[in-house]
Protein backbone atom coordinates (compact mmCIF):
# COMPACT_ATOMS: atom_id res chain seq x y z
CA UNK A 1 0.00 0.00 0.00
CA UNK A 2 1.32 3.21 -0.98
CA UNK A 3 2.07 5.63 2.34
CA UNK A 4 2.00 9.31 2.20
CA UNK A 5 5.50 9.63 2.95
CA UNK A 6 5.79 7.91 -0.82
CA UNK A 7 7.09 4.90 0.40
CA UNK A 8 5.35 0.92 -0.18
CA UNK A 9 4.50 -1.01 3.00
CA UNK A 10 3.06 -4.14 2.63
CA UNK A 11 0.72 -6.01 5.13
CA UNK A 12 0.11 -9.82 5.83
CA UNK A 13 -3.58 -9.38 5.09
CA UNK A 14 -3.74 -12.60 2.22
CA UNK A 15 -7.48 -14.14 2.79
CA UNK A 16 -10.83 -12.47 3.98
CA UNK A 17 -10.65 -14.48 7.32
CA UNK A 18 -7.49 -12.24 8.40
CA UNK A 19 -9.24 -9.12 7.15
CA UNK A 20 -11.88 -10.24 9.14
CA UNK A 21 -9.69 -10.75 12.46
CA UNK A 22 -7.52 -7.89 12.06
CA UNK A 23 -7.00 -4.44 13.52
CA UNK A 24 -6.99 -1.50 11.04
CA UNK A 25 -3.42 -0.41 11.47
CA UNK A 26 -2.59 -4.23 10.16
CA UNK A 27 -5.00 -4.09 6.83
CA UNK A 28 -3.63 -0.53 5.81
CA UNK A 29 -6.96 0.81 6.09
CA UNK A 30 -6.72 4.15 7.83
CA UNK A 31 -10.08 4.02 9.96
CA UNK A 32 -11.79 1.11 12.22
CA UNK A 33 -14.83 2.85 9.94
CA UNK A 34 -13.69 2.34 7.05
CA UNK A 35 -12.58 -1.37 7.78
CA UNK A 36 -16.35 -2.23 9.20
CA UNK A 37 -17.64 -1.02 5.79
CA UNK A 38 -15.41 -3.03 4.08
CA UNK A 39 -15.99 -6.18 6.00
CA UNK A 40 -19.99 -5.27 5.64
CA UNK A 41 -19.46 -5.49 2.08
CA UNK A 42 -17.39 -8.79 1.99
CA UNK A 43 -20.19 -10.91 4.09
CA UNK A 44 -22.77 -9.50 2.19
CA UNK A 45 -21.21 -11.31 -0.60
CA UNK A 46 -19.58 -14.23 0.47
CA UNK A 47 -20.94 -15.27 4.19
CA UNK A 48 -22.91 -18.01 4.55
CA UNK A 49 -26.62 -17.46 6.28
CA UNK A 50 -28.54 -20.33 8.52
CA UNK A 51 -31.48 -21.68 6.61
CA UNK A 52 -34.58 -23.20 7.99
CA UNK A 53 -34.45 -27.32 8.14
CA UNK A 54 -37.81 -26.72 7.36
CA UNK A 55 -37.23 -25.11 4.47
CA UNK A 56 -34.45 -27.32 3.57
CA UNK A 57 -36.63 -30.64 4.08
CA UNK A 58 -39.61 -28.66 1.95
CA UNK A 59 -36.45 -28.24 -0.58
CA UNK A 60 -35.96 -31.66 -1.19
CA UNK A 61 -39.23 -32.95 -1.27
CA UNK A 62 -39.87 -30.78 -4.65
CA UNK A 63 -36.25 -31.43 -5.76
CA UNK A 64 -35.68 -35.14 -5.26
CA UNK A 65 -36.91 -37.94 -7.72
CA UNK A 66 -36.09 -41.78 -6.94
CA UNK A 67 -34.93 -43.69 -10.12
CA UNK A 68 -35.39 -47.23 -10.60
CA UNK A 69 -31.85 -49.20 -11.08
CA UNK A 70 -33.81 -51.77 -13.00
CA UNK A 71 -33.12 -54.62 -10.37
CA UNK A 72 -36.27 -54.71 -7.27
CA UNK A 73 -32.76 -56.10 -4.90
CA UNK A 74 -31.09 -53.56 -5.42
CA UNK A 75 -33.53 -50.86 -5.27
CA UNK A 76 -35.04 -52.24 -2.20
CA UNK A 77 -31.06 -52.16 -0.97
CA UNK A 78 -30.81 -48.57 -2.10
CA UNK A 79 -34.29 -47.32 -0.76
CA UNK A 80 -36.25 -47.63 -3.92
CA UNK A 81 -33.31 -46.52 -6.09
CA UNK A 82 -31.20 -44.18 -7.27
CA UNK A 83 -31.67 -40.41 -5.99
CA UNK A 84 -30.95 -37.17 -7.64
CA UNK A 85 -28.69 -35.05 -6.04
CA UNK A 86 -26.26 -37.64 -5.07
CA UNK A 87 -23.50 -39.65 -6.09
CA UNK A 88 -24.00 -43.46 -5.77
CA UNK A 89 -20.56 -45.48 -5.71
CA UNK A 90 -20.42 -48.98 -6.49
CA UNK A 91 -16.86 -50.64 -5.66
CA UNK A 92 -15.74 -54.20 -6.25
CA UNK A 93 -13.11 -56.39 -8.19
CA UNK A 94 -12.73 -56.83 -11.47
CA UNK A 95 -15.18 -59.47 -12.58
CA UNK A 96 -17.71 -58.45 -9.89
CA UNK A 97 -20.21 -56.83 -12.43
CA UNK A 98 -19.63 -53.54 -11.70
CA UNK A 99 -20.14 -52.24 -15.70
CA UNK A 100 -22.88 -54.94 -16.47
CA UNK A 101 -25.01 -52.94 -13.51
CA UNK A 102 -23.75 -49.60 -15.38
CA UNK A 103 -25.49 -50.86 -18.17
CA UNK A 104 -28.53 -52.47 -16.49
CA UNK A 105 -29.20 -49.01 -15.49
CA UNK A 106 -28.78 -47.43 -18.46
CA UNK A 107 -31.20 -49.88 -20.16
CA UNK A 108 -33.99 -49.37 -17.24
CA UNK A 109 -33.29 -45.11 -17.43
CA UNK A 110 -33.76 -45.32 -20.51
CA UNK A 111 -36.50 -47.52 -22.07
CA UNK A 112 -38.45 -48.28 -18.62
CA UNK A 113 -37.87 -44.21 -17.48
CA UNK A 114 -37.83 -42.73 -20.51
CA UNK A 115 -34.99 -40.36 -19.07
CA UNK A 116 -31.62 -39.27 -21.00
CA UNK A 117 -28.57 -40.63 -19.45
CA UNK A 118 -24.81 -39.56 -19.90
CA UNK A 119 -22.23 -42.70 -19.61
CA UNK A 120 -18.82 -42.18 -19.24
CA UNK A 121 -16.99 -44.85 -20.39
CA UNK A 122 -13.09 -45.05 -19.32
CA UNK A 123 -12.48 -48.92 -19.33
CA UNK A 124 -14.12 -49.66 -22.58
CA UNK A 125 -16.51 -51.41 -21.12
CA UNK A 126 -19.41 -49.88 -22.92
CA UNK A 127 -20.51 -51.59 -25.98
CA UNK A 128 -23.93 -50.95 -27.72
CA UNK A 129 -24.77 -54.28 -28.66
CA UNK A 130 -24.94 -55.91 -25.21
CA UNK A 131 -27.15 -52.33 -24.46
CA UNK A 132 -29.24 -53.07 -27.05
CA UNK A 133 -29.13 -57.12 -25.71
CA UNK A 134 -30.69 -55.80 -22.33
CA UNK A 135 -32.93 -53.25 -24.12
CA UNK A 136 -34.32 -56.60 -26.16
CA UNK A 137 -35.14 -58.31 -22.68
CA UNK A 138 -37.42 -55.45 -22.12
CA UNK A 139 -39.36 -55.02 -25.26
CA UNK A 140 -39.19 -56.08 -28.98
CA UNK A 141 -40.61 -53.47 -30.20
CA UNK A 142 -37.64 -52.14 -32.44
CA UNK A 143 -38.30 -48.56 -32.17
CA UNK A 144 -38.94 -48.50 -28.43
CA UNK A 145 -35.26 -50.25 -28.52
CA UNK A 146 -34.30 -47.60 -31.00
CA UNK A 147 -35.76 -44.97 -29.05
CA UNK A 148 -34.42 -45.93 -25.77
CA UNK A 149 -30.59 -46.46 -27.25
CA UNK A 150 -30.77 -42.48 -28.71
CA UNK A 151 -31.37 -41.03 -25.11
CA UNK A 152 -28.37 -42.72 -23.83
CA UNK A 153 -25.68 -40.74 -24.69
CA UNK A 154 -21.71 -41.90 -24.58
CA UNK A 155 -18.49 -40.37 -24.06
CA UNK A 156 -15.18 -42.21 -24.33
CA UNK A 157 -12.16 -40.95 -22.15
CA UNK A 158 -8.80 -42.85 -20.52
CA UNK A 159 -7.43 -40.44 -18.74
CA UNK A 160 -8.07 -37.71 -16.28
CA UNK A 161 -7.98 -34.64 -17.67
CA UNK A 162 -10.49 -35.76 -21.00
CA UNK A 163 -13.14 -36.78 -17.88
CA UNK A 164 -12.21 -33.34 -15.87
CA UNK A 165 -12.87 -31.84 -19.64
CA UNK A 166 -15.70 -33.97 -20.47
CA UNK A 167 -17.77 -32.81 -17.49
CA UNK A 168 -16.65 -29.07 -17.80
CA UNK A 169 -18.35 -28.99 -21.02
CA UNK A 170 -21.52 -30.91 -20.18
CA UNK A 171 -21.87 -28.38 -17.55
CA UNK A 172 -21.45 -25.89 -19.34
CA UNK A 173 -23.75 -27.11 -22.35
CA UNK A 174 -26.68 -27.94 -19.81
CA UNK A 175 -26.44 -24.10 -18.38
CA UNK A 176 -26.96 -22.99 -21.56
CA UNK A 177 -30.00 -25.97 -22.35
CA UNK A 178 -28.55 -27.23 -25.34
CA UNK A 179 -28.05 -30.87 -23.98
CA UNK A 180 -30.77 -32.67 -25.70
CA UNK A 181 -33.92 -31.96 -27.33
CA UNK A 182 -36.05 -34.33 -26.31
CA UNK A 183 -35.25 -33.46 -21.97
CA UNK A 184 -32.50 -33.08 -19.39
CA UNK A 185 -30.19 -35.45 -18.77
CA UNK A 186 -31.05 -37.15 -15.36
CA UNK A 187 -28.68 -39.51 -14.64
CA UNK A 188 -25.13 -39.78 -14.95
CA UNK A 189 -22.90 -42.98 -14.65
CA UNK A 190 -18.97 -43.35 -14.92
CA UNK A 191 -17.40 -46.06 -15.28
CA UNK A 192 -14.66 -45.89 -13.90
CA UNK A 193 -13.79 -43.25 -12.19
CA UNK A 194 -10.60 -45.28 -10.42
CA UNK A 195 -9.46 -46.49 -13.73
CA UNK A 196 -8.34 -42.42 -14.70
CA UNK A 197 -7.39 -41.45 -11.04
CA UNK A 198 -5.45 -44.05 -9.72
CA UNK A 199 -2.16 -43.56 -11.88
CA UNK A 200 -2.37 -40.23 -10.78
CA UNK A 201 -1.86 -41.13 -7.24
CA UNK A 202 1.42 -41.61 -5.23
CA UNK A 203 4.96 -39.38 -5.32
CA UNK A 204 5.76 -39.09 -8.97
CA UNK A 205 2.51 -37.56 -9.78
CA UNK A 206 2.05 -34.48 -7.11
CA UNK A 207 -1.29 -32.82 -8.57
CA UNK A 208 -3.01 -36.11 -8.60
CA UNK A 209 -4.91 -35.34 -5.27
CA UNK A 210 -5.42 -31.86 -6.67
CA UNK A 211 -7.06 -33.31 -9.67
CA UNK A 212 -8.64 -36.07 -7.92
CA UNK A 213 -11.12 -33.33 -5.77
CA UNK A 214 -11.40 -31.14 -8.87
CA UNK A 215 -13.05 -34.00 -10.44
CA UNK A 216 -14.49 -34.84 -7.33
CA UNK A 217 -16.28 -31.18 -7.00
CA UNK A 218 -17.19 -31.38 -10.55
CA UNK A 219 -19.36 -34.24 -9.91
CA UNK A 220 -20.62 -33.18 -6.90
CA UNK A 221 -21.91 -30.12 -8.84
CA UNK A 222 -23.73 -31.47 -11.47
CA UNK A 223 -25.58 -34.11 -9.12
CA UNK A 224 -26.55 -30.87 -7.16
CA UNK A 225 -26.93 -28.06 -9.26
CA UNK A 226 -28.78 -30.44 -12.26
CA UNK A 227 -30.93 -32.50 -9.72
CA UNK A 228 -28.79 -35.62 -11.59
CA UNK A 229 -28.58 -39.30 -9.80
CA UNK A 230 -25.06 -39.89 -10.59
CA UNK A 231 -23.79 -43.36 -10.31
CA UNK A 232 -19.67 -44.52 -10.35
CA UNK A 233 -17.69 -47.46 -10.17
CA UNK A 234 -14.73 -47.39 -8.48
CA UNK A 235 -12.10 -50.49 -7.90
CA UNK A 236 -10.85 -51.93 -4.47
CA UNK A 237 -6.88 -52.67 -3.25
CA UNK A 238 -5.94 -54.54 -0.16
CA UNK A 239 -5.36 -53.00 2.81
CA UNK A 240 -1.69 -53.31 4.18
CA UNK A 241 -2.55 -53.59 7.94
CA UNK A 242 -5.17 -56.49 7.82
CA UNK A 243 -5.85 -57.85 3.80
CA UNK A 244 -8.77 -56.75 3.77
CA UNK A 245 -10.25 -55.53 0.74
CA UNK A 246 -11.09 -51.79 0.57
CA UNK A 247 -12.32 -48.86 -1.96
CA UNK A 248 -9.84 -47.57 -3.70
CA UNK A 249 -8.59 -43.82 -4.10
CA UNK A 250 -8.04 -43.42 -0.22
CA UNK A 251 -10.36 -41.57 2.52
CA UNK A 252 -10.16 -38.60 1.08
CA UNK A 253 -12.12 -39.50 -2.01
CA UNK A 254 -14.73 -41.72 0.83
CA UNK A 255 -16.21 -38.42 1.48
CA UNK A 256 -17.50 -37.93 -2.33
CA UNK A 257 -20.34 -40.77 -2.60
CA UNK A 258 -23.42 -40.27 -0.33
CA UNK A 259 -24.18 -44.04 -0.96
CA UNK A 260 -21.59 -46.94 -1.38
CA UNK A 261 -22.33 -50.31 -2.96
CA UNK A 262 -19.66 -52.84 -2.49
CA UNK A 263 -20.38 -55.63 -5.14
CA UNK A 264 -19.16 -59.30 -4.89
CA UNK A 265 -19.04 -62.09 -7.18
CA UNK A 266 -20.79 -65.37 -5.25
CA UNK A 267 -20.00 -68.32 -6.38
CA UNK A 268 -22.83 -69.90 -4.48
CA UNK A 269 -26.43 -70.73 -4.94
CA UNK A 270 -28.07 -67.66 -3.59
CA UNK A 271 -31.90 -68.68 -2.89
CA UNK A 272 -32.03 -71.12 -5.46
CA UNK A 273 -31.41 -68.61 -8.26
CA UNK A 274 -28.34 -69.65 -9.28
CA UNK A 275 -24.83 -68.00 -9.12
CA UNK A 276 -25.59 -64.35 -8.23
CA UNK A 277 -23.71 -61.09 -7.30
CA UNK A 278 -23.83 -59.97 -3.59
CA UNK A 279 -24.54 -55.93 -3.17
CA UNK A 280 -23.42 -54.93 0.26
CA UNK A 281 -24.38 -51.66 1.58
CA UNK A 282 -21.76 -49.87 3.43
CA UNK A 283 -22.44 -46.21 3.56
CA UNK A 284 -26.14 -44.67 2.66
CA UNK A 285 -27.70 -41.26 4.42
CA UNK A 286 -30.76 -42.64 5.16
CA UNK A 287 -29.66 -46.35 6.46
CA UNK A 288 -27.21 -47.87 8.64
CA UNK A 289 -25.19 -50.95 7.59
CA UNK A 290 -22.28 -52.66 8.62
CA UNK A 291 -19.61 -53.70 6.41
CA UNK A 292 -20.28 -57.44 6.21
CA UNK A 293 -22.52 -57.13 8.75
CA UNK A 294 -25.70 -58.33 7.80
CA UNK A 295 -27.42 -60.68 4.90
CA UNK A 296 -27.26 -59.02 1.50
CA UNK A 297 -29.66 -59.31 -1.64
CA UNK A 298 -28.52 -61.01 -4.46
CA UNK A 299 -28.48 -59.22 -7.58
CA UNK A 300 -29.17 -62.10 -10.61
CA UNK A 301 -26.52 -62.46 -13.10
CA UNK A 302 -27.76 -60.78 -16.37
CA UNK A 303 -27.81 -63.02 -18.92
Amino acid sequence: MLEGSGQIKSFSVKCIVTLQSSPPHETGIATKRGLDKLRRILLAQFASFPVNGADLYEELKNTTAILSTGSKSLDKLLDSGLYTGEVTELVGAPGAGKTQVCLNIAANVSHNLKQNLLYIDSTGGFTATRLLQLLQLRTEDEQEQAEALQRVQVIRVFNAYKMLDALQEFRSSAAHQVVSASGPVKVLVIDSISAVVYPLLGSRQPDGMALMMHLAWEVKTLARELGMAVVLTNHVTRDSGNGHLKPALGRSWSFVPSTRVLLEDSKESCGGTGTSRIASLTKCPRQVRTWGGHACPCIPRLR
